[in-house]
């Protein structure tokens, strides 16, 4: 008799194990979002639906051992919750109409901090009430695909995330406007400091008075910091600060030197030779001539060029440009000992 009851014993301890271990199997499954309300999986729902037949989705369509999250393009290509939702077995991922019946809530808004630039702010609502509730207008796998890292200005003017509606077109402009999502943003003063010349500072509020961000961004600087920086040379061609300061649209970079930097005064420069030293002084030379003058037809803004003989010279190269058999100055010809300290 007590053998009996033991087994019964047991019997009723097995199914009670079974049964909360099957509880604890098919318990709800929470999949949290940073910017929204979660998504909740019922067992329960499903497997009511499949008569409790756990094998319709594990391992065919979910493998317990891989932990793997999928995107909504992935789930509309037929993998994870979309191998059943695909409108034929269940309602589909791929329906805008029934985002709403995984979806809960509203969905939240998005910030974006920035490095030396204000908070952007994406607000959800908003841009709902313009899409009249159309969440694939963004969510489509093309414009926001769940994978995407963060982009630059830059490629967001090439179509990309934000730039695929703001273009100007479907709605304002990535390429400026920067005030309507950066709120209350005022673009700081750069310094680019230099070797051998104070530095240069630009002053966006000085060129703000008279041009927008588009102008120059990101045709001309793109937006972000420690890119390399144009030689003066370079900027006589047109390029960085020259496609404006070209003596046409503003003072040209070729001269006026001491409008960008400040209290700038150039050092006398000391050539030696087997000639003896030869000084050459800036502050003599610029009672007579302007810095365009020389700089950069016949010197560029270089150290350490390639020095050019005095057969050079005397065929108009370099400081012959201008010594030049008494026209300008003095013939680099004759007298020698009026540079060469001999």
């Amino acid at each position: 008799m007590m053998s009996r009851f033991s087994t019964l014993i047991k019997s009723l301890l097995i199914i009670l194990l079974a049964s909360q271990a099957y509880a604890k199997e098919t318990k709800n499954v929470t999949f949290t979002f940073k910017n929204a309300d979660p998504v909740i999986f019922s067992h329960d729902v499903h497997l009511l639906k499949y008569n409790n037949n756990c094998k319709v989705c594990h391992n065919a369509i979910f493998n317990l051992k891989q932990h793997k999250r999928f995107t909504m393009a992935d789930m509309e290509k037929s993998k994870s919750c979309g191998g059943c939702h695909s409108g034929m077995k269940a309602f589909s991922v791929a329906e805008e109409k029934d985002c709403v019946r995984c979806h809960k809530g509203k969905p939240r808004n998005i910030s974006f901090k920035m490095k030396k630039a204000t908070e952007v702010v994406f607000s959800h609502s908003l841009h709902i009430d313009k899409t009249k509730g159309k969440c694939k207008s963004c969510h489509n796998g093309k414009v926001i695909t769940g994978s995407d890292k963060s982009v630059s200005m830059a490629e967001m003017e090439k179509g990309k995330t934000c730039g695929a509606c703001h273009n100007g077109k479907g709605a304002f402009t990535v390429a400026g406007n920067c005030n309507r999502c950066h709120k209350g943003y005022q673009p700081r003063e750069i310094v680019f400091p230099l070797k051998g010349i104070t530095n240069a500072v630009f002053s966006h509020k000085f060129h703000l008075g008279m041009y927008q961000c588009s102008d120059c961004h990101t045709a001309t600087f793109p937006y972000k910091a420690g890119v390399a920086h144009k030689t003066m040379g370079q900027m006589e061609q047109g390029q960085s600060c020259g496609a404006c300061h070209n003596s046409k649209d503003a003072f040209s970079t070729s001269g006026e030197c001491e409008r960008c930097h400040g209290g700038f005064k150039p050092a006398p420069i000391t050539f030696k030779n087997d000639g003896g030293e030869v000084k050459f002084n800036h502050a003599f030379h610029l009672n007579v001539y302007k810095c365009v003058d020389c700089h950069t037809k016949l010197f560029p803004f270089k150290a350490g060029v390639k020095k050019a003989t005095m057969t050079d010279m005397e065929k108009g190269l370099s400081c012959g440009g201008c010594h030049n058999e008494g026209k300008d100055a003095f013939s680099v010809k004759a007298n020698c000992e009026k540079c060469h300290k001999m």
